[in-house]
């Protein structure tokens, strides 16, 4: 492939694809937290596009190096989305179930949370390597900042949705993002393993 209009084309629909999961936990997120800030909702929206950038780009990087090594791990990548969301998801659905909503403070996702759902819902953004392998390094890095890009604003606009109704729902957001994270990892491991 060469510069021009498909090569941004292209990459900003394979970044609207990839940033799927992202924009879902961003509603959850969203949900959890309605009162959110401008600032902690480019932190969360930053997260998932830094992590939509590296696995491209690390998926780029196996397949110049070790390739074969990366095979062997890429059946175990739909597991890992489904442990990782479960865990986060069956954490927010126990802390959303044992308090009343006017007992709860909504502190939001702390910056480990957000690390962890940043990998999970880029993991399969490893296997983008693969389709941008036949770039040069520049056009790659390029591809996966475009991809950044699209996450970021699409994130963006899941916290805001999560947001608006997450202050309509008040203390049935926590258990309502809690049940989205747990259903996208079934989703994510579903498609991966059938």
């Amino acid at each position: 492939m060469s510069w021009g209009f498909m090569f941004l084309f292209n990459n900003i629909l394979l970044g609207a694809g990839l940033a799927m999961d992202a924009f879902s936990v961003s509603m959850a997120d969203g949900l959890n937290e309605p009162g959110m800030g401008k600032g902690k909702m480019c932190e969360i929206a930053g997260i998932f596009a830094v992590f939509q950038a590296l696995m491209p780009m690390a998926g780029w990087f196996f397949v110049h190096t070790v390739s074969r090594y990366f095979k062997m791990f890429e059946q175990f990548i739909p597991w890992i989305a489904l442990v990782l969301l479960g865990f986060i998801g069956g954490k927010m659905l126990w802390e959303g179930r044992k308090g009343s909503g006017s007992e709860k403070e909504h502190s939001g996702a702390e910056l480990p949370t957000l690390l962890v759902q940043g990998v999970a819902t880029s993991i399969d953004a490893l296997s983008v390597g693969f389709t941008i392998a036949g770039y040069h390094l520049l056009m790659a890095f390029t591809a996966s900042m475009i991809i950044a890009a699209v996450t970021f604003i699409i994130c963006m606009c899941g916290l805001v949705i999560g947001r608006k109704f997450g202050t309509k729902l008040s203390d049935r957001a926590q258990v309502l993002g809690g049940s989205i994270l747990i259903v996208i990892g079934i989703e994510i491991f579903v498609t991966g393993v059938f």
